[in-house]
């Protein structure tokens, strides 16, 4: 198979590149810096992914809200566009997207059937996901994946966390009670792969047993072997990422229900034993 990935030098991207040459399809990297040049990079292959977006863990200045918005709407709009013109274009579209999709609940269980929320993340995620189905009129399969907090070494949330953890600095933030709906890379890779492979519509990209933070500050302190007693008061996240603090100080509780019923098996249910997996 040959598969173009946008955004293949990110922490996701560069692994599923990896993950699909070792089995031996053909990989396409390309940049939707120029959405042109990379639609044609894109011409003869079988799918295309698209996992570029600027980064969502900083402050949420204008302009960075502005280039969250460019980047994951705006570029992939050129692109699809410039794909039109082609005639030998990918046979399918499989399109990152966020659990950030349905907003923010203490209480409330969400499945890829629910609807979104309101706020700007999840605003967002609803243009970007609109982006992706244009790929659908033009006679593409698509798939959408919204993916939770990916668990992986060398980046992600672990590669901010664990220089802190194993100080012994880690603690709960603001209530603890937030949940959490992580994945672990592995598992991310595999529902991408499951998509690139045949299937379409949304998939939720997070384990099916979600946590609060509470249980994952637990965990993770088990996990390095060090104490969890700093706790991080919710205005130290308004200070760091400003109205972006939303995705530390709350959550929502998300579940893989159609992707489990699609046939996806999750090799990493368990935090306790992804944790170790990556980390122990």
């Amino acid at each position: 198979m040959r598969v173009t990935i946008l955004g293949a030098s990110g922490f996701i991207g560069r692994r599923l590149a990896a993950a699909l040459r070792a089995r031996g399809d053909v990989v396409i990297e390309a940049s939707l810096r120029d959405p042109a040049r990379a639609a044609e990079a894109s011409a003869g292959s079988d799918v295309v992914v698209n996992l570029a977006g600027a980064p969502v863990s900083v402050r949420w200045t204008t302009a960075a809200k502005r280039e969250m918005t460019r980047s994951r709407v705006h570029q992939p709009r050129a692109y699809l566009e410039a794909l039109a013109r082609l005639a030998d274009r990918p046979k399918a579209y499989v399109s990152g997207s966020a659990v950030g999709y349905y907003g923010t609940s203490p209480t409330a269980t969400f499945t890829e059937t629910s609807p979104p929320g309101a706020d700007f993340l999840a605003r967002l995620c609803v243009a970007w996901e609109f982006e992706a189905d244009r790929a659908g009129e033009l006679g593409m399969r698509v798939a959408k994946v919204r993916t939770g907090l990916v668990l992986g070494t060398g980046g992600g949330i672990l590669g901010k966390l664990l220089p802190v953890f194993r100080l012994g600095l880690g603690g709960v933030v603001a209530s603890g009670r937030q949940w959490f709906s992580w994945i672990h890379v592995e598992d991310e890779l595999g529902i991408l792969q499951h998509a690139i492979d045949g299937a379409d519509g949304v998939f939720n990209a997070s384990a099916p047993n979600p946590v609060t933070n509470r249980d994952f500050t637990r965990a993770l302190g088990h996990a390095v072997r060090r104490p969890t007693i700093f706790p991080v008061p919710a205005f130290a996240g308004t200070l760091l990422f400003g109205e972006g603090a939303m995705m530390l100080n709350e959550g929502q509780r998300v579940l893989p229900e159609r992707t489990v019923a699609s046939g996806y098996v999750f090799r990493h249910p368990d935090l306790d034993e992804a944790l170790r997996s990556l980390v122990g």
